[in-house]
């Protein structure tokens, strides 16, 4: 048996066993997001909370029912939004001044398929559903860039004038793919240990 490299053994041993420290955390993280889809499937069936006013917003908060009176559109902003029958438009969020001070509230009003389209909603006492508005962060901002969690915003259950009704936040859009990550890193594990053990058969053989 000819003298295994210490050196090799060492850094090959170190990254095989980070690879599947990062699959047994992938492992844990799907237990975790298993757990938080079951809590905001809950949360659909509680009763109204009070609408939270600052970032971030609570799990106990997501996907609650809940009331904001606008008393004043302030600005309006436009993404891309579906309604419930799955067709695609624009969604227009109004920024509303809910008092005299403080951070105010964000509210989906509804989809349009006309991106040009102008609401002439002004305000009032609107129901619906807790979320969070959207954001398009890129990879490379949310790696080393410093992240601003979203604000809260609501999903309004009868839409503005003009528009159709958004789509509810549902649970089936947040994804659970921790599973397959953790398997990709015991593959990798796996394929490093035995590329690993093949090279230095090899290498024996050679001397």
């Amino acid at each position: 048996m000819k003298r295994i490299p210490i050196v090799a053994t060492t850094v090959v041993t170190l990254c095989v066993a980070a690879m599947i420290a990062l699959g047994i955390w992938q492992l844990q993280r799907a237990t975790w997001k298993d757990a938080l889809i079951a809590r905001y499937s809950t949360n659909r069936n509680l009763p109204p909370m009070a609408f939270p006013k600052l970032a971030p917003v609570s799990d106990d908060a997501m996907f609650r029912k809940s009331q904001v009176n606008c008393l004043r559109v302030v600005d309006w902003r436009t993404d891309g939004g579906v309604t419930p029958s799955g067709q695609a438009g624009y969604r227009h969020i109004a920024a509303c001044s809910t008092g005299a001070e403080g951070p105010g509230a964000l509210i989906d009003m509804g989809v349009a398929a006309d991106p040009q389209f102008k609401p002439v909603w002004t305000g009032g006492l609107v129901d619906g559903i807790i979320t969070t508005e959207p954001l398009h962060e890129s990879l490379i901002g949310r790696l080393f860039g410093k992240h601003v969690p979203p604000r809260p915003m609501l999903v309004a259950d009868r839409p503005a004038p003009g528009l159709a009704a958004s789509a509810p936040p549902s649970t089936d859009e947040i994804s659970n793919n921790h599973l397959g990550y953790a398997v990709q890193w015991f593959l990798f594990a796996a394929v490093a240990a035995v590329i690993y053990v093949i090279a230095l058969r090899k290498r024996q053989q050679r001397t």
